[in-house]
Formats: structure tokens, C-alpha cells, sequence
């Protein structure tokens, strides 16, 4: 009777899983159709928010599932830029997909030696060390200006059309559609992922990592592999950037960049990877409306709405919201 019960309750989370996937997934396109119909002339800010939004979703992997602490993530979005640009500008290969497996390899092996060095720390010197990596990243590339342009950035990086029939053009159609393609994917991917064994474990080195060793787990090992998922995500943001723009700047790697994915992250709800998204679009569409609108005192007002949001929805918007909704559901039950 238990083993029944038990096997019902499994497909019944196996069932709400699936729903939520498939929500996402309609959430996210129809937000893109929104979107590109609302905004024809504007496609450009819209891909921009989906390489951010990669950015901050990679960034909740590590901060928000693991509870690492970092404010260098740049580096790994910054690293994906650089190598799909080079690969492009030097080397002469222009394919896009080609392209976005080299930002997916130079994220990989940016998160790889980041984690390498900021797992080894904790806390606070954790976030310094993070900090200490991102100005190092950007003061690189500042110096291999033979290679990445320097504070010029970047350029002659010129795409050619997917699959031979679908060309860059300077209205963005194709670079919307293509962003907005990776997004669904890697939104997948990542729902799988943190559903599966490995996620549940990250969760749980999370909470306590003490326990995880006592039951033979390793905690650092485990972290260093999302680190390098992470990256791989941060670099598909970051590729997608340089294909768009055609362009790769410093401010690719800068402290602003890392510090704004974080405020977006817990903006939107950390540990969550709808929070991640929701906090993106929100952050991004307010800060462009009220940029406009104001131009003299439009960061005042978005440092507002953060302290209200940190104030009165400590689990981000998105989090507060499913938190009231589950728990207005268990009080009709």
C-alpha cells in the first residue's frame, strides 16, 4: 500500500514538473511575441535581455542552488564573448553555430578556473575573491589588445546567415529569433538539471554541507562541475551578445555587469530559475522605461524599487508571489 502511495506521489510531482516545464516554455514565447510585436523597432534591447537573461540564470545556478557567493560573474559571460568574437575577427570562422560552441567553451574553462580559485574560500573572502577575478579578467583583456581590441573592443566580428538562409540583418529579426531559440533550450536543459540527482545534491551542499560529506558526497567537486555549467551558460549569453552586436566591449567584463546580474537575480527570487527570468525582464524593461523617462534621476528610482522589493519581498518578486499562492492552495486544502 505504501509502495502504491509512493509510486502515485512520484508521478504526481513527475506530472507538476512537466506543467511547469511546459509553462516556461509558453511563458517565454509568448513574452518573445509580446515582445516583437510590441516593440518592432526596439528587437535590439529584447536580445539584449535574453543574453542577460542567460547571464543571471547561469548566476542562480551557482549562487542560487549552491549558495555561492559571487560578484566576477561577468568573467564567464565576458570570457564567451571574447571567444566566439576571436574565433570570428582572427580565425575567420563565422559560422554562428560555430561560434556559440567556441563561447560555450570559453565560459566552460572560465568557470572552471573560477571555481577552481573562489571555492576555496567562504563567506566574505569568497565575494572578494570574486571581485579580485572579474577586474583581473577585465584588466586582461584590457592588456591583450592584439587580440581582443582593448578599450576599443572588439570588432569585425560579421556572422554569417544560420544554415546558410537566415541573415544577421540590422533591424535584429534573426538575432531575436535566435536568442530567443537558445533561451528555450537552455531553459530546458537547466529544469532537467536541477531536477536530477546532481541538482538535488547542490541543493543539498546548500543547506548543509557537512551532511553531504558525512553520507560520502563531495561538496567541492560537485560545486566545481556547476561551476563549469555555469559557465557554459554564462558563454552561450555571452556569444550570443558578440553575434548580435557584432561587437565585443570591456564592458563585458566589468564589475557593473556582475553586480546588476546579481541585483536582477534577487530581484526576481534567487534558487529559482522563473525567479531568475521574471527578475531580468522586470529590471530591464523598468530601468530602459524609467531611463527615458527621467534621464537625471532615473537611478534613484531603481534604487527604490530595490529597497522596497529587499524590504517587503525578501524572496524577490517571483518568490514571494509562488510563496502566497501555495500557501493560499494549502489553506483551501
Amino acid at each position: 500500500m505504501t509502495l502504491v502511495m509512493n509510486n502515485k506521489t512520484e508521478r504526481l510531482r513527475h506530472r507538476r514538473a512537466v506543467n511547469a516545464d511546459l509553462l516556461g516554455v509558453a511563458a517565454i514565447t509568448a513574452i518573445a511575441a509580446i515582445g516583437y510585436f510590441a516593440l518592432p523597432d526596439n528587437l535590439a534591447l529584447l536580445t539584449r535581455m535574453i543574453t542577460i537573461a542567460l547571464l543571471v540564470l547561469s548566476l542562480d545556478l551557482v549562487t542560487g542552488y549552491c549558495g555561492v557567493a559571487t560578484l566576477g560573474h561577468a568573467a564567464l559571460f565576458g570570457s564567451g564573448a571574447y571567444a566566439a568574437g576571436i574565433l570570428s575577427a582572427h580565425y575567420g570562422i563565422n559560422d554562428p553555430l560555430l561560434m556559440m560552441l567556441a563561447g560555450i567553451t570559453g565560459g566552460a574553462v572560465a568557470g572552471l578556473l573560477c571555481g577552481a580559485i573562489i571555492l576555496r574560500a567562504h563567506g566574505l573572502p569568497q565575494l572578494v575573491l570574486s571581485i579580485a577575478l572579474i577586474h583581473l579578467f577585465h584588466e586582461f583583456a584590457n592588456k591583450a589588445s592584439s587580440w581582443t581590441g582593448g578599450s576599443d573592443g572588439l570588432s569585425g566580428i560579421a556572422p554569417d546567415p544560420i544554415f546558410g538562409i537566415f541573415e544577421f540583418d540590422l533591424y535584429g529579426h534573426t538575432a531575436f529569433f535566435f536568442g530567443t531559440t537558445l533561451l528555450v533550450i537552455v531553459f530546458m536543459l537547466l529544469r532537467l538539471l536541477v531536477r536530477s540527482p546532481f541538482g538535488m545534491l547542490c541543493r543539498g551542499i546548500r543547506q548543509d554541507p557537512l551532511r553531504i560529506r558525512a553520507i560520502g558526497g563531495s561538496p567541492k567537486a560537485a560545486l566545481i562541475k556547476m561551476y563549469v555549467i555555469s559557465g557554459a551558460v554564462a558563454g552561450v549569453g555571452g556569444a550570443l551578445n558578440a553575434i548580435s552586436t557584432q561587437v565585443v566591449g570591456l564592458d563585458s567584463l566589468s564589475f557593473t555587469q556582475s553586480a546588476e546580474a546579481l541585483v536582477m537575480l534577487v530581484l526576481g527570487g534567487t534558487g529559482s530559475l522563473f525567479g531568475a527570468l521574471s527578475g531580468t525582464v522586470i529590471f530591464m524593461f523598468f530601468e530602459d522605461y524609467v531611463s527615458a523617462a527621467n534621464p537625471f534621476h532615473w537611478l534613484t528610482m531603481v534604487g527604490a524599487l530595490l529597497i522596497a522589493v529587499v524590504l517587503f519581498a525578501p524572496k524577490g518578486l517571483y518568490g514571494t508571489a509562488a510563496a502566497l499562492i501555495g500557501r493560499r492552495k494549502e489553506t483551501r486544502a
